[in-house]
């Protein structure tokens, strides 16, 4: 039986309990977190000191919750129009992932865009899609389909990958946290340094944190090649040196977790 009152269980992973941290060589990793640079939070924004310096990206992810009877139709009608808005050039927006949730909360779409350029981009593709007649009539023709809709603005962390095209087939999983409020600077130096247990598969697909809708929010979200490979992948992570340090530090930041595993629409770049 699993115990559930160390933070592993909590956060769903198997392996040793992280409270037990005696051995040699746990004492040198502490020992080397001393001079592993950290950002100083007291210097600036954690929008600022943790997102990528080199892009100016701007990311929104958008949750759909369809009416059961109408997940089909919903799909097909994403899948004919939303190609066609991202054909003109002048647009600054551009599709990262359409997908719809198959394990999680059901009869759910879940949409992640990027604006290259940041809230200029964003405000600029708002003006034109107000002008747009085939959105306004996508919008209205969708809107009879859902039950309700939210989103959130996103900065990616500078430490993960930047999302790009893959071939598939796979599976995705975003594992959200919503973080106690002030944590978020802990939660990034501590990722900063075990994202590299997490490269070896290329499952890591992007991470992001909230900058509007719900704040002190992350998302992380990897692909697998199935729920087997999934499975796999995380074990592995355990036999890894520092992974569990990562789990034992950060679950205290964490509210709450949730997990969603999604299958790729037809018209997703992430397939």
């Amino acid at each position: 039986m699993t115990d559930m009152s160390h933070p592993g269980a909590a956060m769903g992973f198997r392996g040793p309990v992280p409270r037990i941290f005696y051995s040699k060589d746990n004492e040198g990793s502490w020992f080397r977190s001393l001079f592993v640079h950290k950002v100083d939070p007291r210097k600036d924004a954690h929008s600022t000191l943790l997102s990528k310096k080199e892009t100016s990206s701007l990311y929104k992810i958008q949750f759909h919750n369809v009416k059961p009877e109408c997940l089909d139709a919903y799909n097909s009608l994403t899948e004919a129009v939303l190609p066609k808005l991202h054909l003109d050039e002048d647009y600054p927006c551009s599709l990262v992932g359409n997908w719809n949730t198959w394990y999680g909360e059901q009869d759910q779409a879940v949409h992640l865009w990027r604006f290259s350029g940041g809230y200029p981009a964003l405000m600029d593709c708002m003006n034109k899609l107000k002008n747009n007649k085939e959105y306004l009539e996508f919008r209205k023709e969708r809107s009879q389909m859902l039950l309700s809709r939210r989103n959130q603005m996103l900065l990616e962390f500078s430490f993960w990958n930047e999302p790009q095209p893959r071939a598939g087939p796979n599976i995705y999983e975003l594992r959200t946290y919503k973080l106690k409020p002030g944590t978020m600077i802990e939660w990034g130096n501590n990722w900063a340094r075990a994202i590299k247990y997490r490269q070896e598969n290329q499952e890591a697909v992007g991470g992001f944190f909230s900058q509007i809708g719900e704040l002190y929010v992350v998302h992380h979200l990897w692909a697998y090649k199935d729920l087997q490979s999934r499975e796999e992948t995380r074990n592995a992570a355990w036999r890894k040196r520092g992974w569990d340090e990562n789990v034992y530090y950060t679950v205290p930041l964490v509210r709450h977790m949730e997990s969603r595993i999604m299958i790729p629409l037809k018209i997703s770049p992430l397939q």
